[in-house]
């Protein structure tokens, strides 16, 4: 069985880049390097902020088209394994889940359309409800 990692970096423009690799290592001595066109050859320097243990590669591949798909916010949600902001950034499909919730003393209220998998979150602070619209 073959195994690799998920990992993300952040460039130089504060972008992050999530990529997946058998030799993590190997695969940041070449992203500094920018031996290879792509996304960080112009983005130099790089800085590694996150990655999984070795695990198998099908799964790191699935995981790293998942994290692709996010958004920066819930990318950094991961790195700061912020479990709550993560899952609040989260499309949750389950109508009944967490209807209040609590970050840091700040009281939430979580509501769903109906019609709509939109979550609206009501908050008195001012700088999160900025993070999630």
């Amino acid at each position: 069985m073959k195994s690799g990692q998920v990992y993300i970096l952040e460039c130089s423009d504060s972008t992050l880049y999530t990529g997946v690799t058998s030799n993590l290592e190997n695969r940041l001595a070449q992203h500094h390097e920018g031996n290879y066109p792509g996304y960080t050859h112009s983005r130099r320097p790089i800085r590694l902020l996150w990655n999984t243990d070795l695990m198998d590669i099908q799964d790191a591949i699935i995981l790293e088209k998942q994290i692709k798909n996010w958004s920066h916010f819930k990318k950094r949600a991961l790195i700061e394994e912020d479990w709550d902001m993560l899952h609040l950034l989260a499309k949750c499909k389950n109508h009944s889940h967490h209807k209040n919730l609590s970050l840091d003393g700040v009281y939430t209220e979580r509501s769903r359309s109906a019609q709509e998998d939109e979550v609206k979150v009501n908050t008195s602070n001012k700088q999160f409800r900025r993070l999630l619209v």
